[in-house]
């Protein structure tokens, strides 16, 4: 089984076959939309989980390529008039980068995660929380398709001076050297594994000597599962890949592979299953997670459906997440208490293998808060909530609790129950 990995962008998607059978508005759409936020897709999606019968209603089309109502209409109208009246390449350029930076590009203060060392800020490297720390190898800032709603679009946009991206693995473990609390370390992008099996090599094999033995875990944050399982199956170092895995269970810590999936017809392949397959030879772990999104999974039954089939596959359920106010959040949103239900009546259809999954859950500025549910306490409805990780680690698995909004999609939008006037960690 094997397959030559062929990428589509907005230069060459009107090759796809299918493209030429699609009604205009829609190829409008990508052209338009395409220009703002990243465009980018491959063969095996194209060909084996696209339904091209119903592109309208079909989630993994939406998934990939861009549609008109991703965008507010009038940022819409406005750049289709550029290019209609066909404006300069700079007005146009300058439209698109205006509209970038009202969608906002840099959610949750990722900015705030960056550490210095040295008078050095380290923007490859954010550590949030105490244990853990997410690394971007410069070499692994693209993916093998790009997600619509990928709150990391400006990695991909050319908007540089909100990149994080690092090469220089000497700084890396110079800092892991000066922080023994950290246990965790997430190679993450991007997808690293876009990156030859000899570049992951060079940042992975050297945390494998005796001088990091705090590192207890080393994570891969990555879609290749979903959009190229032939990375581990076919490629042509996909036996490197593997080895390289094997040589992470030998060394004694645990590796884990944070698989995205959106949809349960990313697991309905041949070629995935075989992925996961090999992989988990390896003894490594795959934990598999996905933000909650209207158009593409916005139904229990989706998610139950999902979770059973990874424990089929030895993968374990992780997290199902709220997607993040960036980007094309707006087509996607869900509020917080649809969201809830969704995950309750989803968690409430599968066994306790599959209740392994933790959510709704945003990653916000403070932490990962999860939607515990919405109750009436005292006579007012509220919604109850609680930290699974935070800036501060004694604010975790603290219940606390907000006013009830039914139009809230973000933590931000939440205001403090009970009249008070800041949540309990405001005022530490």
């Amino acid at each position: 089984m094997s397959k030559k990995l062929k990428t589509y962008n907005l230069n060459n998607y009107r090759q796809i076959p299918q493209i030429q059978e699609l009604p205009k508005e829609i190829i409008q759409a990508i052209d338009i939309v395409g220009r703002v936020l990243p465009f980018k897709t491959n063969n095996y999606v194209v060909e084996e989980l696209i339904n091209w019968s119903d592109v309208k209603n079909d989630a993994m089309f939406t998934l990939n390529f861009p549609r008109k109502e991703m965008l507010d209409p009038k940022h819409y109208n406005a750049l289709k008039k550029l290019i209609d009246t066909q404006a300069d390449k700079a007005t146009i350029d300058k439209k698109i980068n205006d509209i970038r930076l009202e969608l906002n590009p840099n959610p949750a203060g990722q900015e705030h995660n960056v550490p210095q060392m040295e008078d050095v800020f380290l923007k490859g490297i954010q550590h949030k929380y105490p244990e853990t720390v997410l690394f971007f190898p410069s070499q692994g800032q693209t993916c093998h398709a790009y997600c619509t709603f990928c709150f990391r679009w400006p990695q991909f946009s050319g908007m540089s001076g909100l990149k994080f991206a690092m090469k220089e693995t000497n700084l890396l473990l110079k800092y892991l050297s000066n922080h023994k609390r950290i246990t965790d370390i997430l190679f993450t992008g991007g997808d690293p594994m876009t990156m030859s099996a000899s570049i992951l090599a060079g940042y992975i094999e050297p945390l494998l000597q005796p001088e990091y033995d705090h590192i207890r875990s080393i994570r891969i944050g990555t879609k290749a599962l979903s959009y190229w399982p032939y990375r581990f199956i076919s490629d042509n170092d996909s036996d490197d890949i593997i080895r390289l895995f094997e040589s992470v269970m030998k060394s004694g810590k645990n590796l884990s592979i944070q698989a995205h999936f959106n949809h349960p017809v990313e697991l309905s392949t041949p070629a995935v299953e075989q992925a996961i397959k090999r992989i988990r030879a390896t003894g490594a772990q795959i934990r598999t997670q996905s933000p909650l999104m209207k158009h593409i999974n916005d139904k229990s039954e989706l998610w139950s459906e999902m979770w059973r089939k990874q424990v089929d596959l030895g993968c374990i359920p992780y997290y199902m997440f709220i997607a993040r106010d960036t980007g094309s959040k707006r087509y996607f949103e869900l509020p917080l208490e649809k969201c809830w239900n969704i995950f309750r009546n989803a968690y409430n259809k599968v066994s306790g293998l599959c209740r392994t999954v933790r959510g709704p859950s945003m990653s916000a500025s403070p932490g990962k808060i999860q939607v515990l549910g919405v109750q009436e306490v005292e006579g007012e409805k509220v919604f109850v909530l609680r930290f699974l990780q935070g800036r501060n680690p004694a604010w975790v698995d603290i219940p606390f609790f907000a006013e009830y909004d039914p139009k809230a999609t973000w933590f931000d939008q939440l205001k403090p129950a009970f009249g008070e006037e800041k949540f309990f960690f405001e005022k530490d």
